[in-house]
C-alpha cells in the first residue's frame, strides 16, 4: 500500500530526466532508422518537400563504397592494435603502482591527467612531438630546419629522423603515430580501473602464495590476473566500444583532411565517414551510423561471450 502510494512521486522525480532522454536519445536514435530507409535522403530537400522512397539503397550504396570500405579498415586496424596494447600496459603499470606505498596518490593523480586533458590539444602536442620538419627565421631571414622532439631523440642515438607525419609520410608511420597517441589516452581511464581492482583483493591470497613460496610470475599469472578478470573483460569492451568511435584523435593529429599533406583521408574512421557525410547525405549517414553500431554490438557480445568463459568472479 505504501509502495503504491509513493509510485507516482518516483515517476515525478524521474520525468525531467526521462523527457530528456525521449528527446535527445530516442528519437535521434528512431530518426537515424527512418532516415537511413529513405534512399537518397537529404533534409534540405525534404523541407522544400521532396520525397523518397522506402528501401536499403542508402546501406548497399554505403557498404559497395570503396573510401568506407578504407575508413572501416582504418578502424578495425586501430582498435587491434589499440586496445591489447593499452590492456596489457594499463595491468603492468597498475601493479607497479599498487605495490608502491610512497607517493602512491601523487603518482596515481600524473598518471591520471590525461584523461582530463582535452584530446585535441594532447593530439596537438604529439603532432609538434612527431613533425618531421619546422622552419622558424633567424638572422637575416635564414630559414632553419627543425626537427620534432622524437626525431631529436632518435638522432640522439645515431639513427635517421624519420618523416612521421608530414607530406610524403608512409602510411605505416602513421600508423605508428596514431597507435602511441591513442594508446597513451587511453592508459588513465584503464589504470584506474585496474588499480581499482588490485586493491579489493583479499590479501590472503597472496599471504599464503608466500608462504607456499611461489614465484611473483607465478602469483600474477594464478591469483593476479584471475581475480581481476572482471576489470579486464571491463576495459577490454569500453576499449572496443571507444575505438570503434575514434575520430578526435586524428583530427588532433592531422587536422580535418584526416591525412597528412597530399593524402587527404588516409586515416579517416567510420566516425569520421559519417560526419562528412552528414552535410549532403544524410541517408548514407544514418545508414552507415546503424552499421556501425551493429559492429560495435557484435564485438561487444564476442567479447562478452569470451569474458563469460574466462571470467572469475
Amino acid at each position: 500500500m505504501v509502495e503504491s502510494k509513493h509510485k507516482w512521486k518516483a515517476w515525478i522525480y524521474l520525468s525531467p530526466a526521462i523527457v530528456l532522454l525521449l528527446i535527445f536519445t530516442v528519437w535521434p536514435i528512431i530518426n537515424t532508422v527512418r532516415m537511413s530507409l529513405l534512399e537518397g535522403y537529404n533534409s534540405m530537400a525534404a523541407v522544400g518537400g521532396a520525397t523518397y522512397d522506402f528501401g536499403f539503397g542508402n546501406f548497399k550504396q554505403v557498404l559497395e563504397y570503396n573510401y568506407f570500405l578504407r575508413c572501416l579498415g582504418n578502424t578495425m586496424l586501430l582498435c587491434v592494435l589499440t586496445v591489447p596494447i593499452s590492456t596489457i600496459l594499463a595491468l603492468l603499470i597498475a601493479v607497479c603502482l599498487n605495490a608502491i606505498k610512497p607517493l602512491q596518490r601523487l603518482l596515481q593523480t600524473i598518471f591520471f591527467l590525461p584523461y582530463v586533458t582535452n584530446s585535441i590539444a594532447i593530439g596537438l602536442v604529439f603532432a609538434a612531438m612527431f613533425n618531421m620538419v619546422g622552419s622558424a627565421f633567424g638572422g637575416e631571414n635564414e630559414i632553419i630546419i627543425t626537427a620534432g622532439i622524437i626525431n631529436n631523440v632518435i638522432e640522439f642515438f645515431g639513427g635517421h629522423a624519420i618523416n612521421w607525419i608530414n607530406s610524403g609520410s608512409s602510411y605505416a608511420a602513421n600508423v605508428v603515430v596514431m597507435v602511441v597517441y591513442i594508446v597513451w589516452n587511453a592508459l588513465p581511464f584503464k589504470i584506474l580501473i585496474l588499480l581499482g581492482g588490485l586493491q579489493s583483493i583479499n590479501r590472503q591470497y597472496y599471504d599464503a602464495a608466500r608462504v607456499d613460496g611461489t614465484s611473483r610470475r607465478r602469483v600474477f599469472t594464478r591469483i593476479t590476473v584471475p581475480l581481476l578478470s572482471p576489470m579486464l573483460a571491463y576495459v577490454v569492451i569500453t576499449g572496443f566500444i571507444g575505438g570503434f568511435k575514434e575520430y578526435s584523435s586524428i583530427v588532433g593529429i592531422f587536422g580535418e583532411d584526416m591525412g597528412p599533406a597530399g593524402a587527404p583521408g588516409r586515416l579517416n574512421t567510420m566516425v569520421g565517414f559519417i560526419y562528412d557525410s552528414l552535410s549532403t547525405q544524410q541517408g548514407r549517414a544514418s545508414a552507415a551510423a546503424l552499421i556501425l553500431f551493429g559492429i560495435i554490438f557484435v564485438v561487444t557480445m564476442i567479447n562478452l561471450y569470451v569474458s563469460k568463459k574466462k571470467t572469475h568472479y
